[in-house]
C-alpha cells in the first residue's frame, strides 16, 4: 500500500491540510464506490460537481480528499490536499498507485477524427498475428489477447485505464494500441502515461458541442504530440491539410504517410472494389481485404507504425493482408436476391462522405444507394444539416431517423437535420423516427444489386433513449429484415 505522499509525488499541492502518511487503500473519483481507507478526488465534470459529493465520500470511508476548492468546514482525521487540476490529479495519482504500467510494454495512441478505431484494431490484430500477445482500448472493445472487456468510453478515465493497462503487464503483454480521443486528452486521462509511438489519421468536424471550436479542437488533438518523448515516433497523414501541423513541435521522430505525396510510408491503389484494395506500399503490391480509400489511408498508418516498432516490411504486409477491420466499421452483409447492406460508425459528415463516396467508386453505375443516418441528442447541432446534405448529395434515396437521441426530442433532432437542404435534395429523402421501422422501409424498396447503407451507430449493440441503453444492433436488424423480404 502507497501513502498519499507517495501518490502525490508528480503533483505540487497549493493546501494541504493533515497528515500525507496516510496508508491509500483505492483512488476514487465516483463517490458511489469509495470504501474505507480510499481517497477521493472531486473532480468538476460537465455533468456534475464531485464538491458536492465530498461530505458523501467521508461517510464511506473515505480517509483523503483532493479538491480544488476546500470545503467551509473541515472533519477531523481527514486530510484535505488542494491542487490547481483535479482532472490532471487523479491522472498522476493513478500512475503512482497503479506503478507506472505504460513503462512496462509498447503503448501506442492513435487519435484523429476518424479511423482511430481501425487504425488501433488493426495494430493490435497485427502483432497477434507476429506472435504477441497484446492490449487493445478502443471505442468497440478493451481486449487482452482474446479476453474481451466491454468498453463504455473511447477512452477510459485515468484510473480504470491505468488499472486496465497494469492488467495488461499482469497478463503479459508486450503491447498495447489505444484510441486517444480529443474528450481524453483534454480530461488529462492520458496524462501520465509514456507513449512508445502516437499516430494522427485526420481532422474534421466533430466534438464542438464540448470543443466549442474547430481550433480547439484541433490545439487539444496536437497537444497529445506537443507532450511526446524524444524515445517516441509520431506519424502523421501528410494529406490531411493539418498533418504536418500535428508534428510542429514534437521532439518524437517524425515521419508521413501518404497516398498523394513524398513521404517515409507511400502507398498507391491499383484496385479499389467489394472485394478489397490492391495497392502498393513502399513499391510493394499487396492485396488487403479491407475496402476503400480511406482504409488505404488506415493500412498505410498501420504498416508505418509496426515498421517503427522494428517489424521487417516484407513480414508486416503478408500479415496485414490476412486482417479484416473493426466490428461496424464497412461492415457488409448480403441478402439472398444480392441486396448489399453495410453498417458504418460514420457519425461525422466527413466520415458520411467517406464511407459514400467509397460506394459510388465500387459501384457498377445501375443499383440505388439507398442511406438510414441520423444524429446523436445532446451532441453538437451544427453538424445536423451536414450531415443530412452529405446524404442526399451522395445517395439515390435517404432515410432520416434517429440515432441515440439521448435526452432530446428525436423529432426535434430530424428538424435539425432538415434545416437548409437544398430542394433537390428534398426531393431524395423522408423522416422515419423509429430506426428499427427506417431500416425495414429502406430494404423493402431497394431492389437487387441495390447498396442500403445504415450510417451512425456501427458496432453498439444499444440505442439511448431518455438515459436508458435500450438492446439495439443495426447489423442484426439489417440482416432480419433482409430475411423477411428475401423471395
Amino acid at each position: 500500500m502507497k501513502t498519499l505522499q507517495q501518490l502525490l509525488v508528480q503533483l505540487k499541492p497549493l493546501q494541504v491540510a493533515g497528515s500525507l502518511e496516510l496508508g491509500i487503500g483505492a483512488i476514487e473519483i465516483d463517490s458511489r464506490k469509495v470504501k474505507v481507507g480510499s481517497a477521493f478526488i472531486a473532480i468538476t465534470g460537465v455533468q456534475s460537481d464531485g464538491h458536492a459529493f465530498i461530505h458523501k465520500a467521508i461517510e464511506l470511508g473515505a480517509v483523503a480528499i483532493i479538491c480544488e476548492t476546500m470545503p467551509a468546514e473541515l472533519v477531523a482525521g481527514i486530510t484535505y490536499v488542494k491542487v490547481a487540476n483535479t482532472q490532471e490529479a487523479t491522472a498522476r495519482m493513478a500512475v503512482e498507485f497503479y506503478n507506472h504500467p505504460s513503462t512496462q510494454v509498447k503503448l501506442v495512441g492513435v487519435t484523429g477524427t476518424n479511423g482511430k478505431t481501425t487504425i488501433a484494431t488493426l495494430l493490435f490484430k497485427l502483432f497477434r498475428q507476429l506472435g504477441y500477445k497484446c492490449g487493445l482500448i478502443s471505442t468497440v472493445q478493451n481486449q487482452i489477447d482474446d479476453a474481451i472487456i466491454p468498453a463504455t468510453h473511447t477512452t477510459p478515465d485515468a484510473i480504470n485505464l491505468n488499472a486496465l493497462l497494469q492488467q495488461m503487464v499482469n497478463e503479459g503483454c508486450s503491447y498495447v494500441f489505444m484510441e486517444c480521443s480529443s474528450h481524453a486528452i483534454h480530461q488529462h486521462r492520458i496524462t501520465g502515461l509514456q507513449f512508445d509511438g502516437a499516430l494522427f489519421s485526420n481532422v474534421t468536424h466533430d466534438h464542438l458541442d464540448y470543443h466549442k471550436t474547430f481550433d480547439e479542437y484541433i490545439r487539444v488533438k496536437k497537444k497529445f504530440f506537443d507532450d511526446l518523448p524524444a524515445t517516441a515516433f509520431a506519424i502523421s497523414n501528410a494529406d490531411d491539410k493539418r498533418g504536418e501541423v500535428m508534428l510542429q513541435n514534437t521532439v518524437a521522430t517524425k515521419y508521413l504517410y501518404s497516398l498523394k505525396k513524398m513521404a517515409a510510408f507511400k502507398g498507391k491503389i491499383l484496385e479499389n472494389a467489394l472485394t478489397g484494395l490492391v495497392m502498393t506500399i513502399n513499391d510493394q503490391e499487396v492485396h488487403f481485404r479491407l475496402i476503400g480509400t480511406f482504409n488505404a489511408y488506415n493500412l498505410l498508418a498501420v504498416y508505418g507504425a509496426a515498421i517503427c516498432l522494428g517489424k521487417e516490411s516484407q513480414e508486416v504486409l503478408t500479415a496485414l493482408s490476412m486482417l479484416t477491420g473493426a466490428e461496424g466499421r464497412f461492415d457488409y452483409i448480403i441478402s439472398a436476391n444480392n441486396i448489399i447492406g453495410i453498417v458504418d460508425y460514420a457519425h461525422t459528415p466527413d466520415a458520411l462522405e467517406n464511407v459514400l463516396a467509397t460506394i459510388k467508386k465500387l459501384r457498377k453505375g445501375y443499383e440505388q444507394i439507398i442511406t438510414v443516418v441520423g444524429c446523436g441528442g445532446d451532441r453538437d447541432k451544427t453538424k445536423r444539416p451536414i450531415m443530412a446534405q452529405a446524404a442526399c448529395d451522395l445517395s439515390d434515396r435517404v432515410i432520416l431517423t434517429s440515432d441515440n437521441p439521448r435526452t432530446e426530442d428525436p423529432e426535434a433532432i430530424l428538424r435539425d437535420m432538415e434545416t437548409g437542404l437544398s430542394s433537390s435534395a428534398k426531393r431524395k429523402y423522408i423522416t422515419i423516427v423509429d430506426r428499427k421501422l427506417a431500416i425495414e422501409e429502406a430494404v423493402k424498396i431497394a431492389k437487387p444489386e441495390d447498396i442500403i447503407l445504415v450510417a451512425g451507430k456501427g458496432h453498439e449493440k444499444y440505442q439511448d433513449i431518455n438515459g436508458v441503453k435500450y438492446p439495439f444492433d443495426d447489423k442484426q436488424i439489417l440482416q432480419n429484415a433482409f430475411t423477411l423480404v428475401t423471395p
